[in-house]
């Protein structure tokens, strides 16, 4: 009788919290024990008992996590699925439950189901220092850790809906094709370093991104990050229990290239200016209003201005002719607005029947449009690629030629969106992705007729958004032709123009021919639009140059006047 008595109060506790059949003899497992060092726990279907810290709570459950079973192969800490919320974080529990394997999009997370519990007090759970990206993240599954390595905020674009960000630690990512080949072992070892990297980075109810996040460029840090490895989620995330301490990234002056010329070239992001007499909205791309249109066309006066190039390749501008409402003429007179000698290249009409076209303007006070402009009209530029438009010029001083000719050739290869895409232009899995092949026959058709605008020793500028990587093969295509990358002439280490899944990498090119390569003195990319966030966008009231389009201009200087 005595024995029941006592057995009766050490139960007392639980039977108040409702978890009457678990009994303090029962025998309490390691948590690393349930978990094993296999993706799947052997002791699924069984009941267990654990002991250990809550660290994190969501809305079916929480984390609890123990001291360790001393095997770094394991994880130390399990799910328990509870839509009672049962336990509260910073409470020291025991619980007896059902292990089981519950789906978490990219894989399982073992829990505990149909959970008791008993409360044994308040208690402060440790957080597993990490200096690096761990090789094997499963053995982390469910515990809190704290991110010693620099954390690199990639891409905020989740904050709103999601309250997440994407990180990267160790270092800032790169898009494995423009570092290697398409489809080779270092571009899939660089894939698969990226992947072990990303870390997305959650929020809470009880504790939201401060509104300074939201306003972040990516390639800011993030130093303190502390919370639960939780894989409940088509990418690995960490459930924050401390709130990282911002170092946001400082935004960039505008680019300095040494040489007596410079060229430019940018992708306007779709410049529709509707009838261009103020109604027409919304347009079937970019402004939406007249105000959202005035808002873009200062972002873009702005950044070509702090610019200050003699000659602008233009991408993504609404294909409308030349006429006084047309986009490109409405550019140009914002341009001139206050003053200026802005003009554009008038091609007649097109190039080409898409609904966006490349385009040129120049100064005309320092340089001098030569002879008529060509284009290149021939599948698969115009259904596919964009027709490219090429301009012969000389630099002018007081009205007078100052120098030899040379030939800005503006491009906007095939996009790699999937639609439509066919036979070989279907994604081959190698990092590539769709119309590949349309992009790489885009270019020995421009290498070829680009050659013929050279006479003698022509200087010519192949330059634009092409649409690949600096490894892919549409750019190699132009490379092994004797065309020269600008930024490797220049000796630019790790130029960039575009983000994308958080990665970095160049879609926008500039590629000399050998006599213009000998006159480059300088390259360089203005990272003005790439790593900004959308709130920056004319669409979000943002203002200045930043987030003018999504890839970076790129401005080229030269020696070329007077010769």
């Amino acid at each position: 009788m005595t024995r029941l008595l006592r057995t009766a109060s050490l139960l007392a506790p639980c039977l108040l919290l409702g978890c009457a059949s678990l009994r303090p003899a029962d025998t309490v497992t390691s948590i690393g024990n349930v978990q094993g060092r296999d993706a799947r726990s052997a002791m699924v279907g069984n009941a267990v008992t654990v002991e250990g810290i809550v660290t994190a709570r969501v809305a079916d459950g929480w984390f609890v996590q123990d001291a360790g079973d001393g095997d770094p192969a394991t994880s130390d800490a399990l799910f328990v699925r509870d839509a009672a919320l049962s336990a509260q974080v910073g409470e020291r529990v025991r619980v007896h439950g059902t292990v089981a394997e519950l789906d978490a999009g990219r894989g399982t997370r073992t829990s505990l189901e149909q959970p008791q519990v008993r409360r044994l007090g308040d208690a402060t759970p440790t957080a597993v220092g990490l200096d690096s990206a761990p090789a094997d993240w499963e053995r982390l599954e469910n515990m809190q850790v704290r991110i010693d390595a620099p954390v690199w905020l990639a891409d905020n674009g989740d904050l709103a809906k999601h309250a997440r960000v994407m990180t990267s630690l160790g270092e800032r990512a790169w898009q494995p094709s423009e570092r290697a080949t398409p489809g080779s072992g270092e571009a899939k070892a660089i894939a698969a370093t990226n992947a072990q990297r990303t870390l997305w980075l959650e929020a809470s109810d009880t504790m939201p991104w401060p509104d300074a996040i939201a306003h972040a460029r990516s390639g800011s840090r993030l130093d303190g990050a502390t919370g639960v490895v939780d894989p409940d989620a088509a990418q690995r995330r960490l459930l924050l229990t401390a709130q990282p301490t911002l170092q946001p990234a400082t935004r960039p002056t505008p680019p300095q290239v040494a040489g007596d010329l410079r060229i430019a070239a940018l992708n306007l992001e779709n410049l529709f200016n509707g009838d261009g007499r103020g109604g027409g909205f919304p347009t079937l791309r970019g402004a939406r209003t007249p105000a959202e249109l005035a808002a873009q066309l200062a972002k873009h006066v702005a950044t070509i201005r702090a610019l200050d190039a003699d000659v602008v390749s233009l991408m993504e501008i609404e294909n409308d002719g030349y006429g006084p409402q047309s986009s490109v003429a409405t550019l140009v007179a914002a341009l001139n607005d206050g003053g200026g000698r802005w003009r554009f290249v008038d091609a007649g009409q097109g190039p080409g029947d898409n609904a966006i076209r490349v385009g040129l303007i120049y100064r005309d006070d320092r340089v001098l449009a030569q002879g008529k402009p060509a284009t290149l009209e021939q599948a698969p530029f115009g259904p596919h690629s964009r027709v490219p438009l090429a301009q012969a010029f000389v630099p002018i001083r007081d009205g007078r030629n100052d120098g030899a000719a040379f030939v800005v050739v503006a491009n906007h290869f095939k996009s790699k969106g999937c639609t439509g895409a066919e036979g070989a232009d279907r994604d081959q899995r190698d990092g590539a992705s769709c119309w590949n092949a349309t992009r790489v026959e885009s270019a020995r058709l421009l290498d070829r007729w680009a050659r013929t605008l050279q006479r003698g020793d022509a200087r010519v500028l192949i330059v634009g958004d092409l649409n690949a990587y600096a490894h892919e093969a549409p750019v190699r295509t132009l490379v092994e032709a004797g065309w020269r990358d600008a930024f490797v002439a220049a000796g630019i280490e790790t130029p960039y123009s575009y983000v994308y899944d958080g990665q970095l990498g160049r879609l926008d090119h500039a590629l000399l021919s050998p006599a213009l390569a000998a006159r480059l003195r300088g390259a360089a990319e203005w990272h003005s639009n790439a790593d900004e966030p959308e709130s920056s966008g004319y669409r979000a009231g943002g203002e200045g140059p930043w987030r003018s389009s999504d890839h970076d201009p790129l401005v080229l200087g030269f020696d070329l006047r007077g010769r």
